[in-house]
């Protein structure tokens, strides 16, 4: 076998994954067009290894363990996109990305350990909140706190 046949395939295989991953927008898409890339690498592999004939057929048995482990990724990749999709509502890569923490947001605005009344954090009377709500009521005690602060000083 000529070995120009199954690495002209591979890299067209990769060159189509590639598009894939840089066109398009839906997170199953990209992890799709991830594991075509990750096919074309495989049949690299086996190419080589009948072209090389290879006593120990290395070739052929990493080309089971990417396997393996290509399988492994896509299966968290879809759980990792479905409670996204699920917690979100969509699972375009675009809208995930506007979602992202903001520069000017500080982490440690949530409730944690050692925050009480007056601090942006939950008490015993108000439940915790997550996320945006938990960044707004924090930038309102801050601003609270800053106009009391601004009242004692005048």
């Amino acid at each position: 076998m000529h070995l120009a046949y199954p690495a002209v395939l591979a890299v067209l295989l990769f060159c189509v994954g590639l598009y894939g991953v840089l066109a398009r927008r839906n997170a199953i898409l990209v992890l799709m067009s991830v594991e075509l890339m990750l096919n074309a690498v495989n049949l690299n592999l086996v190419a080589f290894d009948v072209w090389l004939r290879d006593a120990l057929h290395a070739g052929q048995a990493l080309t089971l363990f990417t396997i393996a482990i290509a399988a492994a990724e896509i299966g968290i990749g879809l759980a990792i996109v479905l409670a996204v999709y699920r917690n979100r509502g969509t699972s375009a890569v675009d809208d995930l990305r506007d979602t992202a923490e903001r520069p000017g947001d500080d982490p440690g605005d949530g409730p944690g350990p050692g925050d009480g009344p007056g601090t942006g954090g939950a008490t015993a009377d108000e439940p915790a909140r997550t996320g945006a709500s938990a960044s707004r009521t924090a930038a309102a005690a801050q601003q609270a706190s800053a106009s009391q602060k601004a009242e004692a000083t005048a």
